[in-house]
């Protein structure tokens, strides 16, 4: 079977559903899910990528008032065009997370995203800020913990970025 192209439908719970006996691993239907909001966004089809987001969606930002694009974007108050988010990576972590990243000019952030049986229920915005996802495990004492996921910002030797470590 060909690999489906996420680019050609407008949401990937459609494409799920359309193949018979089809049951994605969640992280290929979360990264499918994730891709299909930017894209979403990107071609200013809000109804498409509010359909992506629980209704109580959790939001959490860190980074200069100013700049909270997604939320501004997702709310309506603000267009797409305004603040670009091109995705440069996309990281699945484990079966409810996914981590995107990218930069506009001088300005880099990361999205983490988390959902929960097919939906976006949670989004953490961090604008300009150096970023490390390591996974805690408390009943794992002994264990040393993992690092998942840290971000790569390109110009980093350029300018000094805040660092923050997210526990999973």
């Amino acid at each position: 079977m060909a690999t489906p192209n996420y680019n050609d439908i407008e949401s990937p719970i459609i494409l799920f559903e359309s193949i018979p006996d089809a049951k994605p691993k969640p992280e290929v239907q979360n990264r499918a899910i994730v891709e299909a909001l930017y894209k979403a966004l990107a071609n200013g089809q809000i109804e498409t990528a509010t359909k992506l987001l629980a209704s109580d969606l959790e939001w959490w930002f860190h980074g200069p008032p100013k700049r909270h694009h997604m939320m501004r974007v997702l709310t309506g108050e603000s267009t797409y065009k305004e603040f670009t988010f091109e995705p440069k990576s996309i990281t699945v972590i484990g079966d409810d997370s996914v981590i995107v990243e990218g930069w506009e000019g001088a300005h880099y952030w990361v999205h983490l995203w988390t959902l929960k049986d097919g939906l976006i229920t949670k989004f953490r915005e961090y604008f300009n800020t150096w970023l490390t996802v390591q996974e805690l495990r408390p009943w794992e004492v002994r264990q040393k913990s993992a690092t998942l996921w840290q971000s790569q910002p390109r110009d980093l030797y350029e300018r000094s970025l805040p660092a923050l470590m997210i526990a999973m």
